[in-house]
């Protein structure tokens, strides 16, 4: 027998699918404009990717002060957000924390994080502040779909796993995309959505720490290099060309550079052998680096080569490098061979490395695709196609660079969404 959490003249205002950052900013809002929330999140917590956010630090949003700068990182889907960014923008959005006492700071690249740097106070405040406005949550609770009046376009309620039946006025689907699946985002939503007649643009990942084949990246793991140069090379031609920063992994290479380019990685691969070249001292050219090198070794004639100590380049990567040059790491530089040293300098400004593919979803930071954006009423975030549904944060195919842009999207979006269901 079909079980029902509410009669027809007792049922919710709004209920909201998905207890992440869109959902929660959405439930926040709607519950402070009035309206009876329910949030209903089938982990047994809220939350689990917030965590993970900024490496544990939450990057809650970028202060980029050029709104059409901020705006342009989302390419020219961004001009879907002109609209919401108005609403609810970064300087709404860092008030709205402050008001909850998490203090902010800015750090390099406008990066916004909470002072505490960590993403469970974030949390937890926007988890009291729903309280505090009256949103009732429902944990552990697997959907199954929607129960559709096609007759008047709307949703009529949420149907449960369990066959239970939720029942509202409006809903928010905020169940995100297919990044991080241990944490619940499993691409349920686009299945919901497609089974309703919704367009759902396919999902691959994005913003992911890509493979490399040579054997030895893995004795890296851990090394974080900042503010080196990174080229991608296709058939011995640079096509793509960064400074920043980059960590390696146990498999291959990520930090925020690599995470941005990742797709455009991703779309060479499919065209042929792709390299990543690490240049250990960007802006130097190479007249300036024989003389520097050539001064170097004079000065330190005496020291093992192995010894020499550069701070630009990490001793395990310096070493490896002079391996794989066939270097004897005991010899003297004074007698290090012309040709040697340079060949040494050579790669210290390429030191290239053969990319095998990008990871997966499971070691994704976002996923591209989601709800076609021309489906969806940007002045509501609300559906097209019912009256009564809207949507907020990564369900929605926008697709950005690392930096604060992901989280910033989700309290524009659950903010606006939750404003206009509650209305």
């Amino acid at each position: 027998m079909v079980k029902k959490t509410a009669d027809h003249t007792n049922q919710y205002d709004v209920v909201i699918i998905g207890g992440g950052p869109a959902g929660l900013m959405a439930a926040c809002t709607a519950g402070e404009n009035g309206a009876k929330t329910l949030l209903v999140e089938k982990n047994e917590e809220m939350g689990k990717k917030l965590l993970l956010t900024g490496g544990g630090r939450c990057n809650i949003t970028n202060a980029d002060p050029d709104h059409r700068s901020f705006v342009s990182k989302f390419g020219k889907k961004g001009n879907f957000l002109f609209t919401p960014f108005s609403v609810f923008g970064v300087q709404k959005t860092i008030k709205f924390f402050n008001d909850l006492d998490i203090k902010t700071k800015v750090e390099e690249g406008y990066r916004v994080f909470p002072e505490s740097d960590n993403a469970l106070d974030v949390l937890g405040a926007l988890v009291r502040q729903a309280r505090n406005v009256g949103v009732e949550f429902k944990l552990s609770a697997e959907v199954a779909g929607f129960k559709i009046d096609k007759k008047n376009k709307k949703i009529s309620a949420v149907i449960l796993k369990n066959k239970e039946v939720v029942l509202a006025k409006k809903f928010i689907l905020a169940t995100g995309g297919m990044s991080h699946p241990e944490t619940g985002s499993t691409g349920d939503g686009f299945k919901w959505l497609a089974e309703i007649g919704h367009k759902i643009v396919k999902s691959n990942p994005s913003l992911v720490p890509i493979k490399v084949s040579d054997p030895w990246v893995s004795e890296f793991s851990g090394i974080t290099l900042e503010n080196v140069g990174i080229s991608v090379f296709q058939a011995e031609k640079k096509v793509i060309n960064k400074k920043g920063r980059i960590l390696f992994t146990h498999e291959g290479l990520s930090g925020p550079t690599i995470l941005n380019i990742s797709r455009d990685i991703g779309d060479l691969l499919q065209y042929g052998e792709t390299k990543v070249a690490i240049d250990f001292f960007p802006g130097v050219g190479l007249d300036a680096m024989h003389d520097n090198f050539k001064k170097l070794f004079e000065e330190h004639s005496n020291k093992k080569i192995k010894n020499l100590i550069l701070s630009e380049v990490p001793a395990k990567i310096f070493n490896k490098i002079i391996d794989l040059l066939k270097i004897d790491g005991e010899i003297e530089m004074h007698s290090i061979f012309r040709e040697e040293r340079f060949s040494l300098i050579e790669k210290l400004k390429k030191f290239e490395m053969r990319v095998s593919g990008l990871m997966g979803f499971d070691k994704a930071i976002v996923s591209s695709g989601g709800l076609d954006l021309f489906e969806v009423d940007f002045k509501t975030i609300g559906s097209r196609l019912y009256d009564n549904l809207f949507f907020a944060g990564d369900i929605l195919d926008f697709d950005r660079p690392s930096g604060g842009y992901s989280l910033q999207l989700c309290w524009t979006t659950g903010y606006v969404a939750g404003k206009s269901a509650a209305e």
